[in-house]
């Protein structure tokens, strides 16, 4: 039987110590190693390539956010689970955007533990309950926010205009239902590229499309 190998980094001995013994008696799982701060995880983790790291946030030198970036940008096979006695949202969105696979409190129940570093090994996210509904609810907040911005630095006119481009529309067809010349249309065209810092009018159009134009401005 293949077992899961675990690395543990906590600046507590005595944690390591419990953790250890706890994920040993498991049947499928090893500890093959220990560090103590963010420097030693990444080190040990090229040492002993493990499947699962459990991290601790809080750790001397860099920190565990950081030693986790580091560890997934040169090891992306090697899935991080984030366990902290810290229920902080902000910390969450780091972890996750460090490239952690989880994050887990360290008052969960050892039965908890365990499934998630199970879950881990085998590519699924793991987010402690407490704290996924308020991260689901950042993410939409996020994305919400994103899209009321998506379109903020274009004028009313930039607005006409790549309503009847994202129609398919032609400059000089637009230039005949809007009363402008194909000369101005093209400027409109050009500067709203500019401010949406986008290359061409196909990836104009299907910038409209991804962020919902028609929805947003009321018709079709």
């Amino acid at each position: 039987m293949t077992k899961t190998r675990i690395l543990l980094v906590d600046d507590h001995d005595i944690v390591r110590l419990g953790l250890m013994t706890l994920l040993n008696d498991q049947p499928g799982m090893e500890v093959v190693g220990e560090a103590s701060t963010a420097g030693e995880a990444v080190k040990a983790a090229e040492k002993f390539n493990p499947d699962v790291i459990l991290m601790d946030i809080r750790l001397p030198g860099e920190g565990g956010i950081e030693a986790t970036r580091q560890v997934t940008a040169q090891f992306p096979k090697i899935k991080v689970v984030m366990l902290t006695s810290f229920a902080d949202d902000e910390l969450v969105m780091r972890a996750i955007s460090a490239g952690a696979a989880g994050y887990v409190l360290k008052q969960v129940g050892n039965e908890e533990l365990i499934r998630a570093i199970r879950a881990a090994a085998r590519g699924e996210a793991v987010l402690d309950p407490s704290t996924t509904a308020r991260l689901l609810a950042r993410v939409r907040e996020a994305e919400r926010k994103a899209e009321e911005d998506a379109f903020r630095e274009l004028s009313d006119r930039e607005m006409d205009v790549l309503f009847h481009l994202a129609k398919g529309k032609t400059n000089a067809e637009i230039g005949r239902l809007l009363n402008l010349s194909e000369k101005t249309v093209g400027n409109y065209v050009s500067n709203t590229l500019e401010k949406l810092r986008l290359n061409n009018r196909i990836e104009l159009a299907a910038y409209a499309y991804e962020h919902h134009f028609f929805e947003r401005i009321g018709k079709e």
